[in-house]
Order: C-alpha cells, then structure tokens, then sequence
C-alpha cells in the first residue's frame, strides 16, 4: 500500500455507535430507504434523491420554521438556477437561539489578558437588547450590516441580533489595512458599522480606532458606527461622525423578547469576499436557509458534534471558519473563541486553552500543525486533552507528515478530519466522517449531498488519478449571486466558464480507492513543466519535512518557451543555504516525488506572502517573478514580503 496513505486510524466500535451519523444512518433506514446500511450507499442515496435527502437532515436536525416548504427543490437540473425549500419560512438566529438556559453558550479568551463565559441566557438576552437598539436606529429587512471586530463575543451577538431583523452581515477582521476594509464594505453599501477599539496580537493592544476613522469617512452609507470598548481604557469617539460606545448603544428595557423575522429560505444571510489578490474583491451573497441546513449536515452528521461539546476553530471574522464553527450554537454546543496569537505567550497556548476549557473538537490550520511541529510542540507528554475528540484542519492540504505528528505527539486516539471547501459555498465538499477510518494524506469522504467528483483534461470523471475538483449537481449552500453582479456574469465567470453547468471549485485533487480525495493544491497555481501537471503541495510536503526548512513557496517561471520550478524557502535563522543543503532538498524531492517535481533553482527568501487567512500566495509571487502587477495588495497580510521576490538576477540565468 502507499505509504502516504496508509491506514491512521479507525474509529472504536463502541464510538461509531455513539454519533449522530450512525442515528441518522438508522433514520434513513426507517423512514426512507431501507438498503442505506453503510456511509458509502448512505452518499450515493444523498446524491441520488437530494429531494428526500435534504428534508431527511431538515427534519433530523429539527430545522425551526414558522412554515414549512411546498417544494424542497426547483429547477434542479440547473447551476446556476437551482432553488430550494420553496415556500419556507424561517430565520437563522432563532435556530441559533432556540437554547434559553444556563449552559455555557460562548467561552471567551484572549492571550493570558482576558477569559469570560457568556450563558445561551445570557446571550438571548443581548441579542434582544441589540436587535431592539439596532430596529430603533433604523435597520431593518434586506439592509448590510458591517463588522469590522476580532474574534469576541460581541461579534457573535451582533451577527445573531442583524440576522434576527434579516438585515445582511459582512465582516472584515480588524488586522486589513484600510483599503481592503474600503474596498469591500464600499461595495456593499452598510447602513450600520461595528468596530472595536482594537485587537489583541503577541502580547499587544493594536488599536483600530485610527483605520476606522478613515473606513467610516469613505463609507457614507454608515448612518451609524458603534463601538466596542475592547482594548483601551478610555476611548475618543470625536473623530468618528455618527459614533456610539456599544454599552450605551444597548437597548435599557428589561425582559425583552427578540422577533424574528420570518424570511424565504433563500434570503440572504452573509455577504463574504474572494480574496481579491486577482482583482476587486467579489461579494459573494450566502442565503439564510442554505448556511442553516448545510452547516447542521456538517457539524451534526460530519464532525459529530453534540450538546455536551465544546467546539474551538482557531480563525478570525474575516475567514468562513467563523461563520461556520458560530452555527455550532444551533445545536446547544458550547462555542469557544480566541483573539490573539496562536504562539503567545508560548507555542502551546491553544493546548493550555484545550485543556482548560475541556475542548472536545479543536479546529485549526493545516500550516499551524505544522509550525507546532517545527516549534516541536508535544502536547501529549504536556497536556491533559482526554475530552478532545476531533481535530480539524484546512486552508491548505494537511501534509501525510503531519497526520503522523497528531497521532504521534497530539494524542493517540482522535479522529483526524482535514476539511475542504471554501468562502464560496461557506462549508465544505469534503471532510471529516465519524464512522470512517483516517487514511495519511487523506480526507475522509465528500460531504453528504455534495456530488463532487475529479474530473480530467478532456472533462471525464477519474478515480485514482489528479485532475479538477468539480461539483456536478446543485447544493443549498451555493452562493444566491454575487452583490452588483447583472445577469449573474461574474459568478458563472467565477465557477461554470470551464464546464457549463458543472461547479469547477479551482482545487486539483485526486478521488483514492477508499473514496477519500487528496488536495493537491489550486489548479490555477498547478506547475506544468514540459506538459506535465504538479501541485504545489507535492513538492512543499516533501521540502518541509526538513528540518532546516520553516515553510516553502514554489511558483512556475517562464523559460525558454516552456516553464522550469523554482522554489523559494524560509529558513530557520541559524541555518545557511549551502549548496549541500540545496542539494539535500532536491535529493528528498527527486526520491519521494519525480525528477519532474525537482526546481530548476532553489532561493532562500526571509518571508512568504500570505492572504490575511494564512493561505500562501503563489499567484502574487509568480507576477512579481515576471514583472507582473499584483492586484489588490491590501488582501495580503504581509504584502512587504514581496520585495523579496522582486528583479532576482538568480532567475535571469539558467
């Protein structure tokens, strides 16, 4: 067998029949089709009568609705065009809000500065306080509401408060320079702005306060900014036009109870960003109805996740992991939030918060997995992580490596789910599965009722072999359009350009004999020497295995009428690139890979660019190799890292 994806783990007997997928399995059975006995003919069913599959998760899920659907799908034979659960009515936050009692709703943490609990109560009771204040200021049905907030529970209750009048929420975190804050929120036009004061990072109050006097002048359409006393001891509204401190923003009436507005399925909830590093931003609009019931299919059946559990994903506002791990709350777990540096004040802080909060689900990056690794964090002799159950990962393909780093000195015995999907359908088309077992390098499974498919040049479905990751039926949690986008021209550009009525989703990946699938990283940053396609991901997994190497980028340079790799590495700082270490990485390419993985030219550079998420940016720097412009650089988190890459002579020469 291959060793990269050999066999990890598998789950034990007594847990599979513990989760909800297997209860779900058992419904099916029941009430639907009576041959579904296993996960693989429980997917094919999904796919096959998404009718019946869709309303068997709203009813299992216990979807709140004041009316119920006259029809679960329209027009199905179209993607674009496609509609769902025609004739419902219901709101998001009320299903968020369903739990009134004592349980731990949010736990809060920031750096070692800041800890506090907030009860489903509790939470209730500021979502009514918000909502009323915001109705009297004038928001109302169909109206943006921005956010530019850290990770606190004040974003949380300003969400669930804009999503109960069925107003649109739109975030930005507080670490984007100004023009990126602009550049999307002017767009679509909020009548109200949130915004803290600042944000903790490294040990640090960084203020905000001096950007969003700049954001709220270019943004007339703000009638009104409220603020959020975060990280200052006194905070100075006077520049900002409009301005009101949250405490004093807050509704003063006793016992009030929230109204939800009852909406069609298909309203919108969410208005998220492209990354924009490929010109303006696009402002993909997400429906209420959709995020609802595909985020329940993924928390409840995929990550197994249960009242009595206490969910982390390491993220900010900015990432769909926010909008994500904060439906969890629908389910009456406990959702734990952090704002800070996942290394301060040590590289095992998040641990320190896993085992104090007894986290059960841990959600995180494929690259903070890795750093761990490299920082040589060992968890298991350290910590007491017996409650935790499942880690995530995502926003870049999980390295084989690194699984057996979890297994080996995270803890033994947890289910190991890297995750993929994206901003675009704000969930996921692969994942985690609780009755599976974990193969090294591999994801699990494709998501219930996502027909997801690989499909190769010529457009031909293909197991076993690299090739486009596509989606060749509709699902809920599809964008409704992109905002200020006439004939929908943009999104069917953004998705369905390459194969007409097939969702191509800009990953290259691989469909394994265990109908697990392997990322290869994007499509459109895929190497092509002499005609032959490579994944980034390849050749990074083989570079960072040494331990000389902190992180890699690898871009194709044009040469001589073909292309030729040349791979960039960030060093640890007591390390030189000596022509023996050069040597060693192509050697570990060349052994564990192709001679046609190998880089014509490796080059040490002290940083690697990255969007504000973390993912590394191969198309920025391969325009900079080329003297190409980078288009919108505010969606970078360090764009100063690309001088480095800029007029290199090493890439004039052979």
């Amino acid at each position: 067998m291959n060793t990269m994806t050999s066999l990890i783990w598998t789950p034990p007997p007594g847990r599979i029949a513990q989760t909800n997928m297997s209860r779900f399995l058992r419904y099916v059975q029941t009430h639907h089709a009576s041959w579904v006995t296993d996960y693989a003919a429980l997917y094919q069913w999904s796919i096959a009568d998404p009718q019946n599959f869709w309303a068997a998760v709203w009813t299992y899920c216990d979807v709140r609705a004041s009316q119920p659907w006259d029809a679960v799908l329209s027009d199905g034979d179209k993607m674009p065009g496609a509609r769902w659960f025609i004739g419902a009515r219901l709101n998001y936050a009320e299903n968020l809000l369903r739990r009134r009692d004592d349980h731990a709703a949010l736990v809060f943490r920031a750096e070692e500065r800041l800890s506090t609990t907030l009860s489903y109560r509790e939470l209730y009771t500021q979502v009514a306080r918000l909502a009323a204040a915001m109705r009297q200021s004038g928001v109302t049905v169909g109206d943006r509401v921005a956010g530019f907030m850290p990770n606190i529970p004040e974003t949380v209750v300003a969400l669930l408060a804009t999503a109960s009048i069925g107003a649109i929420w739109s975030a930005c975190s507080p670490d984007f320079g100004t023009a990126g804050a602009i550049e999307r929120f002017g767009q679509i036009e909020p009548k109200m702005l949130f915004a803290a004061d600042g944000y903790y990072y490294k040990g640090r109050a960084h203020d905000s306060l001096a950007r969003l006097v700049d954001i709220a002048r270019e943004l007339p359409s703000v009638q009104k900014v409220i603020i959020v006393p975060y990280t200052a001891a006194q905070t100075d509204l006077s520049p900002i036009d409009n301005a009101v401190l949250y405490p004093e923003f807050l509704s003063a009436d006793a016992g009030l109870e929230l109204h939800f507005e009852q909406l069609p399925f298909d309203h919108p909830l969410y208005i998220l960003y492209s990354s924009g590093t490929t010109g303006r931003p696009k402002c993909i609009v997400h429906g209420a109805g959709g995020t609802l019931l595909q985020h329940l299919k993924e928390l409840v059946l995929h990550t197994d996740l249960k009242q009595e559990d206490r969910i982390f994903y390491y993220t900010t506002c900015g990432w769909m992991m926010w909008n994500w791990v904060v439906s969890s709350l629908a389910t009456g777990a406990t959702v734990l939030l952090y704002d800070g540096s996942p290394f301060h004040p040590h590289p095992g802080t998040l641990f320190d918060y896993a085992e104090q909060a007894g986290m059960t689900i841990f959600g995180t990056s494929a690259k903070y997995l890795a750093a761990l690794e490299k920082a040589e964090v060992k968890p298991i002799r350290t910590h007491s992580l017996d409650p935790l159950k499942t880690i995530l990962s995502t926003g870049s393909p999980l390295a084989p490596e690194s699984y057996d780093y979890v297994y080996r000195d995270i803890k033994s015995d947890l289910q190991l789910a890297s995750i993929s999907g994206g901003t675009d359908i704000v969930s996921c088309f692969a994942l985690g599965n609780p009755l599976l077992p974990v193969y090294r390098g591999e994801l699990q499974c494709r998501g219930l009722g996502m027909q997801v498919e690989v499909y190769d040049e010529q457009g031909h479905s293909v197991q076993g072999r690299k090739g486009e990751l596509v989606c060749t039926a509709p699902a809920p949690s599809m964008p409704l359009y992109f905002w200020n986008d006439p004939g929908d021209e943009k999104y069917r550009a953004a998705y369905f350009a390459t194969y007409p009525g097939v969702w191509a989703h800009g990953d290259y990946a691989e469909l394994t004999t265990h109908d697990g699938l392997i990322i290869y990283g994007r499509s459109d940053a895929v190497l092509n020497p002499g005609g032959v396609r490579i994944g980034t991901a390849e050749i990074y997994r083989q570079v960072e295995k040494l331990p000389e190497v902190l992180e890699s980028i690898a871009i194709g340079q044009e040469w001589r009428n073909d292309m030729r790799i040349i791979l960039f590495v960030k060093l640890r700082e007591d390390v030189s690139l000596t022509k023996e270490l050069i040597a060693n990485i192509k050697t570990t390419i060349r052994d564990n890979e192709t001679p046609r993985h190998v880089p014509a030219k490796v080059l040490r550079v002290s940083d690697i660019p990255r969007t504000l998420n973390g993912k590394i940016m191969e198309l920025a720097v391969r325009n900079v190799v080329h003297g190409r412009r980078v288009r919108n650089i505010e969606a970078l988190a360090n764009p100063q890292a690309l001088q480095a890459f800029k007029d290199l002579p090493e890439l004039q020469t052979d």
